[in-house]
């Protein structure tokens, strides 16, 4: 935990194969970071483990990560690019919050749950895919993407929890038949 936190004149960073995991806090808030290259070996990177890195633009996570962490790139505003495996099952609270930067995401069809705030405050994301294995779209995972106009929700959701495209600037929504719980203020 905190191996980096706040050095914030850090540009780049190569981790040896050995590390399996990113911990708490690893790269937090160090503004400077542009690129970084994550090791296969990485299986796990936690909570907050890049949150306020603003200078970061590009992230390609690796194929053997399984769930990307509670606020593990919120507030990377410089970020325009991030490629999720088809390894990751959850992506979790608040994991890209605030990624201003971000124009589209494509989730892979391994992710099942999108938990709470998930993408909350990309203001810049246009356009989102939700993958058919996807069953829960958590409170407020897209509120307020005002730029976010158009989003496909797939047969397996059952649940749009609180606020999920609250504020957001949806002008075409399709919902299926299998939801089956749409709660508070989801569209409002």
């Amino acid at each position: 935990d905190n191996m980096f936190r706040g050095c914030d004149k850090l540009t780049s960073v190569s981790l040896p194969r050995s590390v399996t995991s990113l911990g708490n806090y690893a790269f937090y808030c160090c503004a400077g970071l542009k690129s970084f290259t994550i090791p296969e070996s990485v299986t796990s990177i936690r909570d907050f483990a890049f949150s306020g890195c603003r200078g970061l633009t590009s992230v390609t996570l690796p194929d053997s990560l399984t769930d990307i962490g509670y606020h593990t790139f919120s507030d990377c505003s410089g970020l325009t690019s991030v490629t999720i495996p088809n390894s990751v099952t959850i992506i979790g609270s608040s994991a890209f919050r605030n990624c201003k930067g971000l124009t589209h995401i494509t989730i892979p069809t391994s992710v099942t749950i999108i938990e709470g705030w998930a993408f909350n405050e990309c203001t810049g994301l246009t356009s989102v895919t939700i993958p058919n294995n996807v069953k829960l779209i958590g409170q407020s995972s897209f509120h307020d993407c005002t730029s976010l106009i158009s989003v496909t929700i797939p047969n397996s959701v059952t649940t749009i929890e609180y606020a999920a495209f609250r504020n957001s600037g949806l002008t075409t929504i399709t919902i299926p038949n299998s939801v089956t719980d749409i709660e508070d203020y989801a569209f409002n």
